[in-house]
C-alpha cells in the first residue's frame, strides 16, 4: 500500500500538472477570461485534493479487504476514475453556478466537459504515476 508521503507527492503532482493544463484550455474553449477559469480551478483543485486523498486511500482499502492487493488493472484503473470523476461532480457542481452565475445546467454541461478532461487526465498520470513510483510489494513476516 502506498505511504503518506506518497500519497501527497501523488495528489500534488496531479493538480499541479493538472492546473497548468486545464485552466488555459478551459478558457479558449468555455469562453470565459483566464483570470475566472484559473479561480474556478484552484478552487476546484483544492476541493479535488481533498477528495484524491480521501477517496484513494478509501480505494486501497476497499481493494485490500476485497482483493488482497492494491494494484490496479486497466479495467479497476477505468473504474477508478470514473467512480472518482463523479463523487467530484458532486462536489463541484454548485460553486461552478455561483461563481460563474450560469445556470446549474449549464454548470453541469460545463462540469461534464471539465470530468471528461479530467477522467481520461486522471488515467493517463495515474498510469505514469504507478510507473514511475510502483507500488512496493509487501512484505510479509513469517511468524517466529
Amino acid at each position: 500500500m502506498r505511504t503518506t508521503k506518497d500519497r501527497i507527492r501523488h495528489t500534488l503532482g496531479f493538480e499541479i500538472i493538472g492546473l497548468i493544463i486545464f485552466a488555459p484550455l478551459a478558457s479558449l474553449v468555455f469562453g470565459f477570461e483566464l483570470h475566472l477559469m484559473g479561480v474556478m480551478a484552484v478552487v476546484g483543485s483544492i476541493i479535488a485534493t481533498f477528495w484524491n486523498y480521501v477517496y484513494n486511500l478509501w480505494f486501497d482499502h476497499a481493494m485490500l479487504k476485497l482483493r488482497g492487493d492494491v494494484r490496479k488493472t486497466v479495467p479497476i484503473r477505468v473504474f477508478h476514475a470514473l467512480l472518482f470523476e463523479g463523487g467530484l461532480l458532486l462536489l463541484f457542481l454548485p460553486m461552478i453556478a455561483w461563481y460563474l452565475s450560469i445556470s446549474l445546467w449549464e454548470a453541469f454541461m460545463m462540469d461534464i466537459a471539465m470530468a471528461t478532461f479530467y477522467l481520461v487526465y486522471a488515467f493517463v498520470y495515474n498510469l505514469a504515476y504507478d510507473r514511475v513510483f510502483p507500488i512496493p510489494h509487501p512484505t510479509r513476516q513469517v511468524p517466529g
